[in-house]
């Protein structure tokens, strides 16, 4: 349900929609809603959202937002990530209360995953 004035939906650019939907679905086990060619939508996922073809893609380093996942094994999510065309542009690290890393899914946006210490 929503709730008033609270985060509801977060939209992403694509270069290529049909590797970003076989990645997220084969890492994060998503599924996707098409609508037309230049959009596809997920639900349930912590956070309901969306991706959109377009020829950019979003970075921290461009001043992006950086959306950040949870996992209870840091290490087999980021190995799922490897194995299926993520690419790991910082890897493991700790920080105050956990560990994380970042990776880039196919259309080149970043993201995050976060976990306690291991």
């Amino acid at each position: 349900m929503s709730k008033h004035e609270k985060l509801n939906y977060v939209e992403f650019s694509a270069t290529d929609l049909e590797s970003t939907k076989t990645f997220f679905s084969k890492v994060f086990s998503w599924d996707f809603v098409d609508y037309g060619p230049d959009y596809t939508s997920f639900s349930d996922q912590g956070l309901d959202g969306g991706f959109f073809r377009a020829n950019s893609c979003n970075k921290t380093e461009n001043g992006g937002a950086l959306l950040v996942f949870y996992s209870a094994d840091i290490q087999a999510t980021l190995n799922k990530i490897t194995e299926n065309k993520g690419q790991i542009t910082r890897p493991i690290f700790d920080f105050p209360g956990g560990c994380r890393f970042h990776f880039i899914e196919p259309s080149g946006n970043e993201f995050a995953v976060w976990s306690e210490k291991v």
